[in-house]
């Protein structure tokens, strides 16, 4: 299983169902409510709002969804989707079925809480390199799931659903405020790979993410970065890692990865030459973070691609 990828939660027995279409599960917190949605037949144009602002994240089969009176898109598992408070999602379910019903959950988060969060790391972490403060940026709404996002999510579900504490409330709380930062750190990371070439000339970051794609091959490390980014290795290393989520380096191994990925689905080469085309000099290393990263080894990806 690819790590970005969040566990269903079990089904719900047959005879719980109200409703074929949508089911709904419904787990209310002080600051947010989380709805588990199940859906076990094929439907057409189904409408849902909600009053706050929802994080949506897709658990198992298939919707197509229709936000900002823009085209569908597929909306798969290992995705999520922002949507603004009273925005109407038209959602579509092509495959669901009795025996294989589509999930996903449904995060709504009161706006004290978004503003609460947001101004307080707007105090104590000022002066972003991208984006002038903290915030979400409904531009990018539709979002691959890192893995620490998805970790976060995975364990909210697991606190709104099974935790039975007094304290509840509050470990919710705490997990909502990393959620938060999770999101605004994809989204970050979403954003400097659509405009690193166009930024490289005036953003540190974007000049560094365009350089690291154009020298994938050589030996990158901290000291050659930060030397890019004309800062020293601690203050790059901690800034890089607050915006988008991830060390540089684990950055470059992302990169890598994505690369190598790329020319085993063309499936003209072998494993050693895509672990050296791709920046790696190790193939046993290559193997087991690709492993790591994807669930197969390269070999079995390139056959089953």
């Amino acid at each position: 299983m690819h790590n970005n990828f969040i566990p269903r939660v079990p089904w719900r027995n047959d005879r719980d169902l109200k409703t074929l279409v949508e089911n709904r599960t419904t787990y209310t917190l002080n600051d947010c409510e989380l709805n588990i949605f199940e859906t076990h037949e094929v439907a057409e144009n189904i409408n849902l709002s909600f009053g706050d602002l929802v994080l949506t994240t897709m658990l198992k089969g298939k919707k197509v969804m229709h936000l900002f009176d823009k085209p569908g898109f597929d909306y798969l598992p290992g995705e999520s989707v922002i949507v603004p408070p009273n925005e109407v999602m038209k959602i579509d379910f092509p495959e669901a079925q009795m025996d294989n019903p589509t999930q996903c959950i449904a995060l709504s988060i009161s706006p004290e809480m978004i503003e609460n969060t947001f101004n307080l790391l707007n105090e104590r972490l000022p002066n972003r390199e991208l984006t002038k403060e903290w915030g979400l940026d409904l531009s990018y709404f539709h979002l691959i799931n890192t893995q620490d996002l998805s970790e976060i999510i995975n364990r909210f579900i697991k606190i709104g659903v099974k935790e039975r504490s007094k304290e509840k409330d509050l470990i919710a709380s705490f997990a909502l405020k990393e959620l938060l930062i999770r999101l605004t750190q994809t989204q970050a990371r979403e954003m400097l790979e659509m405009t690193y070439k166009t930024q490289a000339g005036s953003n540190r970051l974007a000049f560094v993410v365009d350089f690291i794609k154009d020298n994938i091959r050589e030996n990158l490390n901290l000291e050659v970065l930060s030397e890019k980014a004309n800062m020293s290795k601690a203050h790059f290393s901690r800034t890089f890692k607050i915006e988008l989520g991830l060390s540089p380096m684990e950055f470059v191994l992302n990169e890598r990865l994505k690369l190598a990925k790329q020319y085993l689905q063309l499936g003209d080469y072998q494993i050693q030459e895509v672990c050296f085309m791709s920046g790696f000099n190790n193939s046993t290393y290559f193997i087991r973070a690709f492993k790591n990263e994807f669930g197969v080894t390269p070999k079995v990806f390139q056959n089953v691609r």
